[in-house]
């Protein structure tokens, strides 16, 4: 089982919460979700403003707030925030906190084990008060805007949610919101997009298990010469020597004292090493996905200059791949000063988190920004000799750190766990079980009768307190590329590439982050690509990659910046890491751009619906070669093979292309999908634990493309078939007669009536009201789908599915939008689902459609353009007669 569905069951089974009597559903539900529906017009008092807040709802209910100043603008945007979004908001605190057990009961235990033991919200609180004073105060008024909302109503008059789960558990009165509780939030973003750890530990424990040679095949090297960089070598050459900027501890390296380092090697991948590796995998499979995680979440972004355009100045591009689900992750809003000053510089529009002030990614009236994935190596495990409360380090035994913790559980008794520590991170192997009971014993015992256990403890930047809630508010207010770079020091985690552009004419590229700097590497390997061993300070972190180490460009020769999550750079220095994704989405964004002249917003959105699968030209022509006549002994099997033959026939005039339905591409694109499914767990599935099976993402194409010119390959040896060996034309050859047989029991016996998006659905569903334990009429009001859906993984309409479970989309594109910064009211965006997070609301699902076909709606910036969608107003007075 992979840890996303994993992650799913832990929020929809929270839903033994809700074993609800179907009597909860209909009218009964209904008029609960309706109590709960925010007013939009007339007046209400939000104590605090130092004068009048105007607050216009669009067609699409998104909030366009004017102030007079950027503390009053952030106090509306709370309230505003609160009124559409609480429960999500609520939702997310109570998992960045480790409180999650105090919403929905025992269901919640196992990841608030694993989230207290990391500390998000304890490293959120060092945090805040290294933050700028000014970002401090907007915090602290966004939290008194949310808790003026919520002052005086109870929890369902908020959200129906707290309505539905209070007829099973206990729930007492909503707390405050507080600065750190939208400080964890980012937190909890970070652990999502960071790079490599999930990587580390599976090769950790396939060593031994594959060799070397099969390790490293489904683990191949960057192509840079079919996948280009971001950065060409013009772009970014540095040619200087890296050093590191901040000390990330005061170790001192030892002279490797345990031995060479084949001797690690072999320790860090014992049978004791590896069960630590699988209980540590346990404990992240417990911490749901909050933004997604996983091979291919990623984005795409582009930006081309005005020599590529017909207006003469920029165009910008984003669609951040993320996890999804209803109400969506992304919420739209604009800020705006009445009169622009530099005490009052904000005049941004675009998409928020709930729960965090300000624009994530957007424009404001000079600059516009995007961010994709960057994926640096920002966190390594640790394997630990332990014995009892101390653990080896460079020859000597030092104590562990311990910390107490009590989790309260809504209607059961209080939960205590004890949270272990070493010099480099929070030990996260007994987390959920002890290192003994994971059979994680160390070959060796020292200090009498004491047996050595091993324990694998966690480095990750984002445990580190840092400043990104202050590079989010400079983007918002920067005018220039030199202010919006400055604002780019401080983004710590997690690390992205920002693509800018200006009304100026500019584009450029930054890669911000907390990179770390590695003493050490196992031999022949790069930094952090196996767990390294803790009881030796040579493999600690020396510090951080200095911000100007950072590759960047601005105004590139050739007019075009395109990031979607490849490979930076083809220099190796500085290191980031090696699991860029593979490039296929950023070479078909390239050749799309390339065959645009004088090209516009909406041949900007027209490349972001492109559902051509590059990979297709390297498997169809190895499947047409495949033959599929009788062989000897095989005169019975010539029906199924003709049969085959049958459906084999929709790929050789196939043009790649995935669209949903109603086309010959549609149903070549369903058999390709099948035969690619069936590929892998041919190929792979049958030597990889049960919980590592393949994804089908980038990572397996790339293998799949080196293995079809090997083909004698050890992978291509079924292991389930003993006496029998396998190569490659035999496993394609079953691949295609499986997929046949598969899509014949799913989609009819007639190929031409195969349609991808039947097999290629997705279902926007609620975190906790969502889920099958739920009553239908429940799941029918919080849910929305499913959709029948065109493209897939490793396409640019990246609506990703995981071929270990099926075609079901679980991530996809959680937003697009294109800004035009020759006329930013031409600009024009979408969202996934809708503003609002109140079920059955007009805007709760409203844009879903729309996401769907790839249309994008205008997005008004200038007054003149908002008062032109006859706007919902809503004043905000600080006059405390006013209606609340």
């Amino acid at each position: 089982m992979s840890r996303l569905v994993v992650a799913r069951r832990v929020l929809v089974g929270l839903l033994a919460v809700v074993v609800v009597a179907a009597v909860v559903g209909g009218i009964v539900v209904v008029t609960t979700v309706r109590e709960s529906f925010p007013v939009r017009s007339g007046e209400a008092s939000l104590p605090g403003l130092s004068g009048p807040v105007t607050v216009k709802r669009d067609g699409s209910g998104i909030p366009h707030i004017y102030g007079d100043s950027m503390t009053d603008l952030a106090r509306a945007q709370g309230y505003v925030h609160a009124q559409e979004r609480f429960f999500e908001m609520d939702l997310r605190r109570h998992i960045t906190a480790g409180r999650l057990s105090e919403l929905v009961g025992p269901a919640g235990l196992e990841t608030d084990k694993v989230v207290r033991t990391m500390g998000w919200r304890r490293v959120a609180e060092e945090e805040l008060p290294t933050l700028e004073p000014r970002t401090r105060q907007l915090l602290q008024a966004y939290a008194d805007g949310v808790n003026r909302y919520l002052r005086g109503r109870s929890p369902g008059e908020v959200s129906a949610e707290y309505s539905v789960l209070g007829l099973q558990l206990p729930l007492g009165e909503i707390e405050e919101w507080t600065p750190v509780d939208s400080l964890a939030w980012l937190k909890a973003m970070a652990w999502d997009l960071r790079g490599d750890y999930s990587d580390e530990l599976a090769r950790a424990r396939l060593s031994g298990r594959l060799s070397a040679a099969q390790i490293a095949a489904v683990y191949p090297a960057y192509d840079e010469e079919a996948h280009p960089p971001i950065l060409s070598a013009d772009e970014w050459s540095p040619g200087r020597t890296y050093t590191a900027s901040t000390p990330a501890s005061s170790a001192v390296p030892s002279a490797l004292a345990t031995g060479s380092g084949d001797e690690v090697v072999r320790e860090t991948t014992t049978a004791g090493a590896k069960a630590a590796y699988a209980a540590v995998e346990k404990a992240l499979a417990a911490v749901p996905q909050l933004v997604g995680r996983g091979d291919g979440v990623g984005s795409n972004s582009w930006v081309v200059s005005g020599a590529h355009t017909k207006s003469g100045k920029p165009l910008l591009a984003n669609d951040p791949h993320l996890g999804i689900g209803q109400p969506g992750i992304w919420i739209q809003n604009s800020l705006h000063c009445r009169t622009v000053t530099p005490e009052c510089p904000l005049d941004v529009s675009g998409f928020s988190f709930a729960g965090v002030p300000g624009v994530i990614i957007g424009h404001n009236g000079h600059i516009a920004w995007g961010f994709t994935n960057l994926g640096p190596d920002v966190s390594d495990f640790y394997l630990e000799r332990v014995v009892g409360q101390t653990y080896l380090r460079d020859g000597a035994w030092e104590p562990v750190t311990s910390r107490e913790e009590t989790i309260k559980v809504a209607g059961k008794p209080d939960q205590h766990i004890t949270v272990r520590s070493t010099t480099h991170g929070p030990i996260m192997s007994d987390v959920l079980s002890s290192a003994r009971d994971a059979g994680a014993r160390a070959p060796t015992s020292q200090q009498g009768d004491e047996s050595q256990d091993y324990a694998v403890s966690l480095a990750w930047t984002g445990l580190v307190p840092s400043r990104t809630a202050d590079a989010i508010i400079g983007f918002n207010t920067a005018t220039n590329f030199d202010e919006f770079r400055t604002a780019a020091r401080s983004f710590a985690v997690p690390a992205q590439n920002l693509v800018y552009a200006d009304t100026e004419g500019h584009i450029a590229y930054q890669a911000p982050g907390q990179v770390p700097v590695r003493r050490a590497a196992l031999p022949k390997s790069p930094p952090g690509y196996w767990p390294a061993p803790g009881w030796d300070s040579a493999y600690d972190w020396s510090g951080y990659l200095s911000f100007d180490d950072l590759p960047w460009t601005v105004d590139p020769k050739d007019g075009v910046i395109v990031a979607a999550n490849q490979e930076v750079s083809g220099s190796r220095s500085p290191f980031l890491t090696t699991e860029w994704d593979y490039g296929w989405r950023s070479t078909r964004i390239t050749q799309r751009l390339s065959g645009l002249k004088q090209a516009s917003a909406a041949d900007m959105a027209s490349v972001q619906m492109d559902d051509t699968d590059l990979f297709a030209a390297v498997l169809v022509p190895a499947l047409l070669g495949v033959p599929l006549d009788a062989r000897e002994g095989e005169a019975d099997q010539q029906d199924l093979l003709d049969f085959t033959q049958e459906a084999r026939n929709l790929l050789r005039s196939w043009n790649h292309s995935t669209p949903a339905a109603d086309s010959d591409a549609s149903a070549a694109a369903a058999y390709y999908n099948a035969v690619w499914r069936n590929l892998c767990e041919l190929t792979f599935d049958d030597e990889l634990p049960a919980d590592m099976k393949s994804d089908g993402g980038d990572r397996w194409r790339a293998a799949v493309q080196k293995l079809l010119a090997d083909p004698t390959n050890a992978w291509w040896d079924n292991k389930l078939t003993p006496n029998v060996t396998e190569g490659r034309d035999e496993i394609l050859r079953q691949a295609l007669i499986a997929a046949r047989l598969e899509l014949t029991r799913e989609l009819g016996k007639d190929p031409q009536q195969w349609d991808w998006g039947k097999l290629h659905r997705i279902t926007l569903q609620h975190m906790v009201l969502g889920g099958d334990t739920v009553p239908g009429p429940v799941r029918w009001l919080f849910n929305e789908g499913p959709y029948d859906m065109p493209g897939g993984s490793a396409i640019v309409n990246a609506n990703g599915w995981t071929a270990s479970e099926g075609y079901a989309v679980d991530w996809a594109p959680s937003m697009r939008m294109v800004v035009d910064l020759a006329n930013l009211d031409g600009s024009t965006w979408i969202n996934q689902t809708g503003v609002s997070g109140h079920a059955t609301d007009d805007h709760y699902a409203d844009q879903v459609e729309d996401w769907v076909a790839g249309r994008q709606r205008p997005w008004p910036f200038t007054p003149k353009a908002v008062d032109a969608t006859d706007p919902d107003v809503l004043t905000l007075r600080p006059d405390p007669s006013a209606t609340p």
